[in-house]
């Protein structure tokens, strides 16, 4: 499992364990899986797309932000679209 933390400025969108997630990056959307290679990548408007441990999906849309993972943790700062 993956551990994903997304953070807006107003609060802690999400804190808990995934299967994947589906970023909008700046060279294009591409999905985090258990073992992916650390990286740092700046996001773009768009779609994230999460899958939970019990196969639910959740999408959040973003204006933009940056993506970290590192040890299979996956850690979003975005500015959230509430419009």
């Amino acid at each position: 499992m993956l551990q994903l933390k997304i953070v807006s400025p107003e609060r802690i969108e999400f804190d808990g364990e995934i299967k994947s997630v589906l970023v909008p990056g700046t060279m294009g959307q591409f999905q985090i899986f258990v073992n992916h290679a650390p990286i740092i990548s700046s996001l773009e408007k768009g779609k994230v797309v999460y899958e939970l441990s019990n196969g639910e999906k959740r999408e959040l849309d973003i204006i933009g932000g940056f993506v970290e993972v590192q040890k299979n943790v996956v850690s979003l700062c975005v500015e959230i679209n509430n419009g």
